[in-house]
């Protein structure tokens, strides 16, 4: 059974990026937010086994969301794909709860070792 993903960017032309580098790599995709509420909202319904998140959004910040989610699931595994890659950002991320983080423009080779990282493969 594939694992199920989630995928968290404000842009929808990201978004479609990594949907398709994820179910070119055998993934399923179960859901997708545009923004930090969204995720935490559909994290809930849809319960994957690992989320995408971005850091920059409107409305709702990636490290605001993560920790959310992390705190309704200690469990939850979280992939910080961001544009953003100081190293007090990446910080941020991992002591929010984030697993991982992959910098903007990715290769989807990366994207794939790191999702399967994180996901214990």
């Amino acid at each position: 059974m594939a694992h199920r993903i989630m995928v968290v960017d404000d842009a929808s032309f990201m978004r479609e990026l990594i949907k398709d580098a994820l179910q070119g790599g055998g993934f399923e995709i179960i859901g997708e937010a545009e923004d930090g509420a969204g995720a935490v909202l559909k994290y809930q319904a849809l319960k994957p086994d690992l989320v995408t998140m971005d850091i920059v959004m409107n409305k709702n910040m990636g490290i605001d969301a993560i920790k959310e989610i992390i705190s309704k699931d200690p469990d939850a595994k979280v992939l910080v794909i961001s544009a953003l890659g100081n190293q007090g950002i990446i910080i941020d991320a991992i002591k929010a709860g984030a697993m991982g983080f992959i910098i903007k423009p990715f290769k989807n080779e990366i994207l794939l070792e790191e999702v399967k990282r994180v996901l214990g493969e």
